[in-house]
């Protein structure tokens, strides 16, 4: 039997068209008007949920909906509104809505509210044998509750979790629940760092970043022979798919998730990482390594001196040998000299694969056919790596019992939505965050910094903020609007605020 939706807005004629939509989708549509059209309405018929506007003259949305909860306590009702103020949703959660949407509407996440709302019983099912029915309520309000670096750490792990074993249930229905909750708790997060960036650059109570995790977990734990892993663009997911590979190798020891820095682009983070400082202050100290994004030529080529200044700086008596790996050739060439990694206290192989992986998602049609979502992309990650150099030489690297660490700069995010960035020609060309003169944007869509300074990365100009996108938005010019929209749509891109890009591995391993 079809879910009957009353759907009220003064508005009514402009939601035609996702009226219609939804009546493709097998939903009855009931429409109103008015508040107090909406009560007449369900004081005739029985219905399944209720779309409310905020904003309506005469009786407003809160007042309908206080109306309707004291007529009908259990029908649930989703407030679709055109602001997220604090006194409002607050009134409005007070009054029990079961869930809102911020306006422009979206037909496929009122397609997804739905089915979270009405058929959650059937999407989280006992045929699952998981406990996603339990957890799903626990973690819709922990995305709502949680305020803390370590508790954003864990919801992300719990996440990321049920996704993978999410990518063994033939369940598409409930993927796309727990797609949802991704992207709604990404809407948090994104809040989360933006009221919090700022403070944790500055030397306030923050997690570990990026330019924090030598010093914090790898320095103090090097014992003779170490190598230490950093596979460019790896995701959390990613590394638990590839974990399982290396587990007859090596056995963990420790296992956590560190902050990358914003933006969550390779010429900053990793140069951070090395560096062991904040991109304003490796500009101020290393000008001579150190390129901003309008800066001819390539941004990371000097990440061994930053390396070999960073143990100076600390005063550590360490031998390193620093290796990038760009290609499978170079990589077999290493393999074939890792006797020499003995001579070395600490061996650095920086593996830029998946960082290509993810490029060639938005270059070649060919990976887009073989990685069209994140569960394919996971798989080939997988089998890159188990044929790559890289797995030979973490085995060559157990066999030696050479101490272990794996991490990365930063992860990606499949963008969906694109949001309009004005800029001159001279503006920074990531997908994720933009630096410039004189940018025009949407700001609802942004983290805005007028004075780069203020979150400690350098100004490429004198008026020259950085804008970092939120959830799964990407920047897109307005000429060729609808070109760029296509091309770069459902593509891997990093450089902004989402827990996939921020919120990645560090991990200590022993050989068994």
């Amino acid at each position: 039997m079809a879910k009957r939706i009353l759907w009220v807005d003064d508005e009514i004629a402009l939601l035609k068209p996702h009226i219609i939509f939804l009546k493709s989708k097998d939903y009855e549509v009931v429409t109103a008007q008015s508040g107090l059209e909406a009560l007449d309405e369900l004081n005739k018929q029985d219905v399944d949920i209720v779309f409310l506007d905020e904003q309506m003259p005469g009786v407003g949305g809160l007042e309908t909906l206080s109306r309707i909860k004291a007529r009908f306590p259990h029908l649930p009702v989703v407030m679709i509104t055109k602001s997220e103020e604090e006194n409002i949703m607050e009134e409005a959660i007070g009054q029990q809505i079961t869930d809102y949407i911020i306006k422009p509407v979206n037909p496929k996440q009122v397609l997804l509210t739905l089915k979270k709302i009405l058929n959650k019983k059937e999407l989280v099912s006992e045929k699952t044998n998981l406990s996603y029915q339990q957890d799903f309520l626990r973690i819709s309000m922990d995305i709502n509750m949680i305020d803390t670096f370590d508790e954003w750490v864990q919801l992300y792990q719990k996440l990321v979790k049920w996704e993978l074993k999410m990518d063994h249930i033939q369940d598409s229905q409930m993927s796309e629940i727990l797609k949802g909750q991704f992207q709604e708790a990404n809407r948090m997060f994104f809040k989360f760092v933006k009221d919090n960036y700022e403070d944790w650059v500055n030397g306030e109570e923050s997690p570990v970043l990026s330019h924090q995790i030598l010093k914090k977990y790898v320095f103090p734990e090097v014992k003779d022979n170490t190598l230490l892993v950093v596979i460019d663009n790896l995701r959390y997911d990613q590394w638990l798919t590839i974990a399982s590979m290396i587990k007859d190798y090596y056995k963990p020891v420790k296992e956590e998730l560190y902050y990358a820095i914003l933006p969550t682009a390779t010429q900053y983070a990793r140069n951070s990482i090395f560096g062991g400082l904040l991109p304003l202050d490796l500009k101020k100290y290393y000008p001579q390594w150190w390129k901003d994004d309008t800066d001819e030529g390539g941004k990371n080529l000097f990440e061994k001196d930053f390396l070999e200044a960073h143990i100076k700086r600390l005063g550590l008596n360490l031998k390193t040998n620093y290796i990038k790996i760009l290609n499978y050739n170079f990589g077999q060439k290493i393999i074939n000299q890792f006797g020499s990694f003995k001579n070395y206290d600490l061996n650095v192989v920086v593996y830029n694969f998946v960082d290509m992986l993810s490029h060639a998602k938005t270059d070649l049609d060919l990976i887009k056919e073989l990685a069209p979502d994140d569960k394919a992309y996971r798989s080939l990650t997988k089998s890159w790596f188990d044929n790559s150099p890289l797995f030979e030489l973490i085995k060559l690297a157990a066999a030696n019992k050479m101490k272990l660490f794996i991490t990365t700069d930063h992860g990606t995010i499949n963008v969906k939505r694109p949001t309009k960035v004005i800029g001159q020609k001279e503006a920074s060309l990531n997908l994720r965050y933009k630096t410039g003169k004189s940018l025009t944007y949407e700001k609802k869509n942004v983290y805005a910094v007028d004075r780069p300074e203020d979150i400690k990365l350098p100004s490429v100009g004198i008026n020259s903020p950085f804008i970092f996108a939120k959830e799964d938005y990407f920047f897109v010019y307005p000429n060729n609007y609808n070109k760029f929209v296509d091309y770069f749509e459902d593509t891997l891109q990093h450089g902004g605020i989402s827990m996939q890009e921020m919120l990645v591995p560090i991990v200590e391993l022993a050989p068994r």
